[in-house]
């Protein structure tokens, strides 16, 4: 018998929510102190006056969240690009799954690029754990995002990841939804990107078929994202040298808003989307490949691996980083002496802004070097 499940506190706002929820968050004094430095072109009070006439969804991603964004790439990035457009169907809906780079921004550029070739946008993944205020909750479910509910009791797992994925599968199956999900929990800090099989598991659940048929109904897309610059590396280096040196060390939920704070102002360079397309084929070479469920799961996943590692944009900085790392000239006739002085010097200052009582600056360098060079590591391998 098909369990049905209520996605009422998980899922976005639908268009006859909205206005009433915009109502309300422009009475919210910590959201209301933010909006000049959000919108420093737009008075406040012209703002206020244009999200309590907004009665739908798309309207408040193209005129609100469009801009904000428009403005930010003018000033924090040297372009955002979307490639690889003629490999979906613009009709279609998909699950793309993506490398994890910046906490807020991966998803909301993605939605601002789809706008740009007319594609429908997606609705986003994005853990409770950083919603740690009422408004905040309110305000990503207005930008489609559904909740994934995190550290809850082992008993209520099972239940929840069921629902979960009963919602992914609606969403894209049912409604023609597009999704966008990261390809595992939390952001590969050493931007060494793997696909966690528990995820593909959970997007099984709900199927009625085999793994394949189950995920080839989700039209699964790998989605490549490159950052030429991450403004919060030194704040990942920082965290890998706290938890060498203390094994206990847990991030707090101050630290989740800097890194969603220095992500989102800090300078990015040049950003590139690439959509790989759905997998359909190799999923069903994999089929006729094993008929073990724990096989075909792992070889799903390294597929996903091959596909967002092969269409890495490679910028002078990953190919100094690789030699830097590695102590080699491979790279060394690809970039001039003032690409590599030019990222020297941005190191340097990315390991000054690092304040640590015991600050390991040699391994701290090591950890910056290895996010920028395992793009390229990455990359040779699955070319190979």
């Amino acid at each position: 018998m098909e369990q049905h499940f209520d996605f009422e506190e998980i899922r976005p706002y639908r268009d006859n929510e909205i206005n009433g929820v915009l109502m309300e968050l422009t009475k919210e004094p910590k959201l209301l102190a933010l909006l000049p430095r959000l919108f420093p072109t737009i008075p406040s009070n012209k703002l206020i006056e244009n999200l309590q006439k907004i009665d739908n969804i798309f309207d408040f991603q193209k005129q609100i969240i469009g801009t904000f964004l428009k403005e930010l790439a003018d000033k924090t990035t040297n372009g955002v690009e979307i490639k690889g457009d003629e490999n979906v169907t613009k009709s279609k809906a998909y699950l793309f799954i993506s490398n994890h780079r910046d906490i807020i921004l991966d998803s909301a550029y993605l939605n601002y690029k789809l706008l740009s070739i007319d594609m429908a946008l997606t609705e986003i993944a994005i853990g409770d754990n950083l919603l740690i205020t009422p408004w905040i909750k309110a305000l990503v479910r207005l930008n489609r995002s559904f909740i994934v509910q995190r550290d809850v009791p082992v008993r209520q797992m099972l239940d929840i990841s069921k629902r979960l994925s009963a919602y992914i599968r609606h969403t894209i199956v049912e409604r023609n939804q597009s999704i966008w999900i990261a390809q595992r929990e939390g952001r590969a800090k050493d931007s060494n990107d793997r696909t966690q099989e528990a995820l593909l598991k959970m997007f099984n659940m709900s199927g009625h078929h085999s793994i394949i048929e189950n995920l080839k109904k989700l039209s699964l897309c790998p989605l490549t994202i490159s950052y030429e610059y991450d403004p919060c590396d030194y704040l990942k280096a920082k965290e890998f040298q706290q938890k060498r040196d203390n094994g206990d060390y847990k991030k707090g939920q101050q630290d989740d808003l800097l890194n969603m704070t220095i992500g989102i102002q800090g300078f990015k360079g040049h950003i590139v989307y690439y959509m790989n397309g759905n997998i359909d084929q190799e999923l069903d070479a994999i089929a006729n490949q094993t008929s073990s469920k724990i096989e075909q799961i792992a070889l799903i996943a390294k597929l996903i691996d091959k596909r967002i590692h092969s269409h890495y944009e490679i910028y002078p900085g990953n190919k100094v980083a690789y030699d830097l790392l590695l102590n080699t000239n491979a790279f060394a006739s690809e970039y001039n002496e003032k690409e590599k002085s030019t990222f020297e010097a941005y190191l340097q200052k990315q390991l000054d802004k690092i304040d640590l009582p015991n600050k390991d600056e040699s391994f701290l360098l090591t950890k910056i070097l290895e996010m920028y060079a395992n793009p390229l590591i990455n990359k040779l391998k699955a070319e190979k």
